[in-house]
């Protein structure tokens, strides 16, 4: 009997350990141009005198540092804080920690389950008319003949099912898979809020260098208006010149005053995303005047290893293809090794003794012979599911790809807007200081002046939105890229395996 037990056990040991059913994972293609569609920046070959290399990339970021090209003491002190205090980052960080704890329950599968349930039990017995009774302890009130016997159990338990087919391996694989997905999203939580920031950081400097031209519109448009009232006082200006140039300060103090509605907006944004309230962060004023940094693009097929949402989603895609042989190891039997061993005794000081001692032991094999094709189809439904994961992986792809795009578009553009909007801001100007000194001569109208006022303040307000809006691409183009990330920085099997060896 022992023997065969033990050929039994040999047998299963040998057979979890080589056999396991369902398909191979093999990574799923997707799509990669040889080139982007859209050319680097303009002035990307003043990045590769610096040290850039479009062909390799990864060489050129600061391994995830990527805010310190924009060389901002400032900027760099709050992205410090995003990864250590931002509460979505704490939270992404915590369920990768779940997701590690899924793997050691997954893993604990694959060994033997021993339990032990000591007990001790009291049976009664007796002859005669007289009515028995009998407290909790055993001490008989009344009644005639009677006894208490007293038996104390020590039984231990032992379950091992032997990983026949590979269920349990594949188990523990797709969960391995799933937390390297989520240590992904866990690194894709740490770029999105870190590039939020950055953009908020951007678009705040942006307001203050707006603040600061309507500022100084403000001082020019007072003096125009004291220009005004001297000429209506001397009699050579109507007092509408003074009327139009009252409105002109007027709307130009009004839209400084809204902007610190959006400078204040901006500020409780960046408290926020460094996990404090908006009461303990103030950020000085400081006008953006700083040009966007060459940002290195490389191919794109080096977005499918420098994007952590991409690898996110590929480490799902595994993990689904794990669920599929998963459901078809169900259409093979099962095999149960089970034992039990123990003392039992009805005197407490014999309970040790070997004569109180038992054992039993046993195999015990289960097949479904019929279900009405559930298996069968939850197969399908996991084939399903991969095939989801599948095209949720290729879309990611196509998506970041478009990010790409966007952005060197954008970049591309608005740089070229820029130059176009600098060619007006000269000539605003230059309208400006002639209608001003023909008003000046009675040749003009004030609302001549006005008009080229207006012209010049809305090229100019262009001039630094548009600044705002490329360090903003800029930014966003970093984020497209993966920010420096690698998918060699994935936590490895042993990583996110507890105890693992």
């Amino acid at each position: 009997m022992k023997h065969g037990i033990f050929h039994i056990v040999c047998a299963a040991s040998i057979l979890s350990t080589g056999c396991m059913v369902g398909p191979k994972y093999t990574r799923p293609a997707a799509v990669a141009p040889p080139a982007f569609k859209e050319p680097p920046p303009p002035d990307f070959k003043e990045a590769e005198t610096q040290g850039w290399k479009q062909s390799q990339p990864a060489d050129a970021f600061l391994k995830g540092k990527w805010w310190e090209i924009y060389q901002d003491p400032a900027l760099n002190a709050l992205e410090e804080q995003v990864a250590v205090s931002n509460e979505n980052v704490q939270q992404a960080e915590a369920l990768y920690r779940e997701a590690r704890a899924t793997v050691r329950v997954s893993r604990a599968a694959l060994f033997p389950t021993v339990s032990v349930g000591p007990s001790i039990s009291f049976a009664q017995s007796g002859a005669g008319n007289g009515a028995n009774s009998v407290t909790s302890s055993g001490v008989v009130l009344s009644g005639a003949s009677t006894s208490v016997r007293q038996n104390y159990n020590l039984p231990f338990e032992v379950s091992w099912a032997p990983d026949l087919w590979g269920a349990v391996r594949r188990g523990i694989t797709g969960s391995v898979d799933t937390a390297q997905a989520v240590a992904a999203d866990l690194e894709n939580a740490r770029l999105l809020y870190q590039s939020e920031l950055a953009e908020d950081y951007f678009q705040l400097h942006g307001v203050d260098a707006d603040e600061a031209l309507l500022r100084q519109t403000e001082t020019s448009y007072a003096e125009y208006l004291t220009l005004t009232k001297n000429r209506f006082d001397a009699g050579v200006a109507s007092d509408l010149d003074v009327a139009q140039a009252e409105s002109q300060l007027s709307s130009t103090q009004s839209a400084l005053i809204d902007l610190g509605v959006q400078r204040a907006q901006l500020e409780h944004a960046i408290a926020i995303l460094t996990g404090k309230a908006p009461a303990d962060v103030t950020i000085s004023e400081t006008p953006l005047t700083a040009l966007p940094p060459a940002v290195p693009v490389g191919v794109p097929s080096q977005l499918l290893e420098r994007r952590p949402d991409i690898a996110g989603a590929e480490r799902r895609v595994a993990a689904a293809n794990e669920q599929i042989g998963i459901a078809m190891a169900a259409f093979y039997p099962n095999l149960t090794l089970s034992g039990s061993a123990g003392l039992q005794n009805s005197s407490l000081t014999k309970w040790f003794s070997w004569p109180s001692r038992f054992w039993s032991v046993g195999p015990q094999l289960a097949e479904t012979l019929f279900d009405a094709g559930r298996r069968r189809g939850v197969v399908e439904q996991q084939r399903a599911a991969y095939d989801a994961t599948v095209a949720a992986y290729r879309q990611t792809v196509l998506t970041a790809l478009q990010q790409v795009e966007d952005n060197l578009a954008a970049l591309r553009i608005l740089q070229a807007e820029a130059a176009k909007v600098q060619e007006t801001v000269g000539s605003a100007q230059r309208e400006l200081n002639v209608s001003t000194e023909q008003y000046k001569a009675g040749i003009q109208s004030y609302l001549t002046v006005i008009t080229a006022q207006a012209t010049l303040l809305a090229a100019q307000r262009s001039q630094v939105s548009l600044l705002s809006r490329r360090m903003v691409a800029s930014v966003t183009l970093v984020q497209a890229l993966g920010g420096g990330w690698q998918d060699a920085n994935l936590p490895t099997r042993q990583e996110v395996t507890p105890g693992a060896r």
